[in-house]
């Protein structure tokens, strides 16, 4: 993977719009940059009653859906420059959609949608949330949004199971619905600028021994069928915080979330690894067996500052990397949760 001049930024905000799981009660350790999604609820909805001189705040009705996917809002400021850019849509347009307003997105600052990989648990909402985007920059007088998409689209994809069952996504949008949605379609499979502040990677080389893939998975192209567990097509979104490293989005680590952190440390050799936040796809009778080197390579070889594992990740790797790396390093991805990162 090429060098890539990764800007340095004074502040980045990722805010979790899609993903698996939801929980605005567990407290957050110290140092740990994450704000849970009923502290923000708290900072922004107006009270509905107050009682000797206490204000009552109304929260609960302003949660957010939990499904399987994942999406990511990340806003990033270099001095009075402030760009955004979507990592990923979720499966459903019409949960992303509510779950943007009860956490007070504003549509028409989205420049960007950039999609990790063709799997709909990530692309299925594109028609739906593109439009919407569309809708607001146009009603804002701006430039229709960029979708920022690998060349190689699979059809549908699926995972062939051990009875020989194959359990099917829903077939990918097409790169003709999006434009009809009002998105400008942009092809990239080599690391590139997305949104002027934050890197999109190319091709993630597979370095690790036991990071082989997705067990089982399969693509289709048309009637015809192939064995496809290496999903070359994967792609992490980086951004670099001045002071603190470069943070790696990486949705589905279908390339190994390890092979995912090299990959960004090749980009930006001289910086450490901040947050690494999205699915590390450690669940399942087949992917379970690599937790341990998982973790063992993400304390000695990535050192992060912190890890937030969502969507995809399991409840058994999930509780190998909290004994790792809690206290202080361990912020799980939760839908509404923000990771709010300031230049040191």
């Amino acid at each position: 993977m090429a060098l890539i001049d990764v800007p340095a930024l004074d502040e980045a905000v990722l805010t979790v719009i899609v993903d698996n799981e939801t929980d605005t009660l567990s407290s957050i350790d110290a140092d740990v940059a994450q704000v849970p999604e009923m502290a923000s609820l708290l900072a922004r909805v107006p009270p509905t009653r107050h009682h000797d001189g206490h204000p009552g705040i109304s929260v609960f009705d302003h949660l957010c859906v939990a499904c399987h996917g994942l999406s990511v809002l990340v806003t990033g400021r270099r001095d009075a420059e402030i760009r955004t850019v979507l990592f990923d849509v979720g499966p459903y347009g019409d949960v992303w959609l509510d779950n943007a307003e009860r956490l007070g997105v504003d549509l028409a600052s989205i420049e960007t949608v950039f999609l990790s990989h063709w799997h709909a648990d990530h692309s299925g909402g594109f028609p739906t949330v593109v439009g919407a985007i569309a809708d607001a920059r146009r009603a804002a007088g701006l430039p229709a949004p960029l979708v920022d998409l690998h060349p190689d689209r699979p059809d549908q994809r699926g995972v062939r199971l051990p009875t020989g069952v194959m359990a099917l996504l829903p077939p990918e949008p097409t790169f003709d619905e999006l434009t009809s949605a009002g998105g400008t379609v942009e092809l990239n499979e080599q690391p590139h600028l997305v949104g002027g502040l934050f890197v999109g990677s190319g091709l993630i080389e597979r370095l690790t021994d036991y990071e082989t893939g997705l067990v089982g998975h399969i693509s289709f192209r048309g009637d015809r069928c192939d064995d496809d567990p290496l999903i070359l097509d994967e792609r992490f979104l980086s951004v670099h915080v001045r002071g603190r490293g470069v943070s790696v989005l990486s949705a589905c680590s279908h390339a190994g979330v390890v092979n995912a952190c090299l990959g960004a440390m090749t980009l930006s050799p001289d910086l450490p690894i901040d947050v690494v936040l999205g699915g590390y796809h450690l669940a399942g009778a087949a992917m379970e067996p690599r937790i341990g080197d998982t973790v063992s390579d993400l304390i000695e070889r990535i050192q992060p500052r912190l890890v937030a594992p969502g969507h995809c990740t399991g409840w058994r790797a999930k509780a190998a990397l909290s004994h790792a790396f809690a206290p202080g390093r361990y912020g799980p991805s939760f839908v509404g949760t923000r990771y709010r990162l300031t230049a040191g």
